[in-house]
């Protein structure tokens, strides 16, 4: 048996996440702004999604922009904004054509009017799609969304629905974001921090972890490939290599 057929009956992750972290330290060594590797950073993003869809993995989510993320420079956040706006506006169309739903995950009432226009937009418009999920974390954090799922279950207990004793671990889990996608199977973090940074802390319970020194706009598909095969021999000893991956892609791409 080739090497492609025992990978596609191999378990692939089904829910992908990535801290994108080193665009500004990328800028940086190229003598750039800060600003400049946000703007590369797109490409990666790109060559990400790509790289899911060709794999058929259903889940990928993208931690843009944290809550902690507001206490950087005046002049990075706003160009991190414009950024956000025309990416969304130039990019879903892409999104759209390839099958891919949209979702924005966080706490839009920070962002202006403007901004908030463009989200419901573009998640209108792919929101019947169905080949696969991109989500992109903006002005998200884990404590938040724990914090807010718990609002949600104490309004419940407050209005008679549902009883303390009620709440379970599977209840909970419904109310926080992402509750209808496949759990978070492998966390990624680029740019050789060993921490999630209060990213999906609930949902990356059970998650493998895996870290790179490579920072984010030169995060590949070769890289990609490497953290899906680490994944894979971790949990399921299949042993299997990078290379492997990316032929796998290869295949169903083609």
């Amino acid at each position: 048996m080739t090497v492609v057929p025992q990978l596609k009956q191999h378990n692939l992750p089904q829910h992908v996440a990535i801290i994108m972290d080193g665009n500004g330290r990328w800028a940086e060594q190229q003598g750039k702004p800060r600003v400049w590797g946000h703007k590369k950073g797109v490409e990666a993003v790109r060559r990400s999604v790509s790289f899911c869809r060709e794999l058929g993995i259903p889940s990928l989510t993208l931690f843009a922009f944290s809550s902690e993320n507001w206490r950087r420079p005046e002049e990075e956040v706003n160009t991190l904004m414009q950024l956000f706006l025309l990416v969304l506006q130039k990019e879903v169309k892409a999104l759209h054509k390839n099958n891919i739903r949209l979702k924005i995950i966080g706490d839009l009432s920070a962002f202006s009017d403007r901004l908030v226009q463009s989200i419901k937009k573009a998640e209108a418009l792919t929101a019947s799609n169905d080949a696969m999920t991109l989500n992109i974390a903006a002005n998200y954090g884990g404590r938040w969304d724990i914090v807010a799922a718990s609002q949600q279950l104490a309004i419940q207990v407050q209005q008679g629905q549902l009883q303390p004793a009620d709440i379970s671990e599977a209840l909970f889990a419904k109310q926080v974001q992402m509750a209808e996608q496949p759990e978070l199977d492998l966390l990624i973090r680029t740019g050789g921090d060993l921490r999630i940074s209060n990213f999906l802390l609930w949902q990356a319970a059970y998650a493998e972890l895996w870290f790179t020194e490579t920072l984010w706009p030169d995060f590949d598909q070769q890289v990609f490939s490497e953290a899906i095969a680490a994944y894979i021999n971790r949990e399921r000893r299949f042993g299997c290599t990078g290379a492997q991956i990316r032929d796998l892609a290869a295949e169903n791409k083609g």
